[in-house]
């Protein structure tokens, strides 16, 4: 469902796939070749708008909600995730059930843990390995992890173009 607020109303590109079962509203951007599941919700409802990036997509049960907040391209934000941070740097992992708070940014090529918990106002640098309750750096993320990250964004594009080429 995608739906105006006031005199804003949701941008998004033509290759890009919205669940039908997803709910869109507000001042929200979502770029080329990204995909939003069923049981997303986008509420961009303050001041400045929320952009999503090229190719990215956010899975099942996913809650994003913000003012001014950027996904960069290439972002994977897995089910459950709730987005509430500033800024999530292209190529970047949010697993599963993790929830990233206010104030907070997320750099480039990180790989944040399932579960894990990013603080208000913590900036996790680039190519970092983010895990734990409240979470921490534990390393940088190393090779294989980017390639797993990457191959999970380019899968999911595919995905989702045989959702939006089978009318769903």
């Amino acid at each position: 469902m995608i739906r105006s607020l006031g005199d804003k109303t949701p941008r998004i590109a033509e290759t890009a796939w919205v669940s039908e079962f997803a709910y869109v509203v507000g001042d929200v951007e979502i770029g080329e070749y990204s995909s939003i599941w069923p049981g997303v919700t986008i509420r961009a409802d303050g001041e400045e708008k929320v952009t999503i990036g090229n190719y990215v997509n956010v899975q099942e049960g996913a809650v994003i909600h913000g003012n001014g907040m950027v996904i960069e391209d290439y972002v994977t934000i897995g089910h459950a995730v709730v987005v509430h941070g500033t800024r999530i740097g292209t190529g970047s992992l949010l697993g599963n059930n993790c929830t990233f708070l206010n104030r907070s940014s997320i750099g480039k090529e990180c790989l944040i843990a399932a579960n894990s918990v990013v603080r208000s106002g913590t900036h996790v640098p680039d190519r970092s390995f983010f895990t734990g309750v409240p979470g921490t750096v534990k390393q940088e993320v190393n090779e294989d992890q980017i390639a797993m990250m990457k191959r999970t964004a380019n899968h999911l594009v595919k995905r989702a173009k045989q959702f939006k080429d089978s009318g769903l």
